[in-house]
């Protein structure tokens, strides 16, 4: 399936509009990786438990969008955008959301 943050698939003609697809997660912090953080901050340098927490989050919502958009009967994804909110204390949604088309 071909994925594109612009609105087409660079050398390919959109032959149909399947319309809004979507896909999210809500992820909360492990305490083991807070406490790394926490002393990360202390010293510098990049928080790789978040990180790596992040790249899944992103990974399992596109998942989700595009498992939506096969079933939509798309074989591509257009201007897919990712957005994050939190939704308690300690916890946050990642959502990733998109046109679902067929192209040639």
């Amino acid at each position: 399936m071909a994925i594109s943050n612009t609105e087409e698939i660079p050398g390919r003609q959109i032959r149909e509009h399947h319309g809004l697809v979507s896909g999210s997660t809500v992820r909360a912090k492990h305490i083991g990786r807070d406490i790394m953080a926490g002393l990360k901050n202390l010293v510098g340098g990049e928080l790789k438990g978040y990180t790596e927490l992040l790249q899944e989050a992103r990974q399992e919502a596109l998942d989700r969008m595009l498992e939506q958009a096969r079933s939509a009967g798309a074989n591509a994804v257009v201007n897919v955008r990712f957005q994050t909110s939190s939704v308690a204390q300690g916890a946050a949604e990642l959502f990733a959301y998109g046109t679902a088309v067929t192209v040639e």
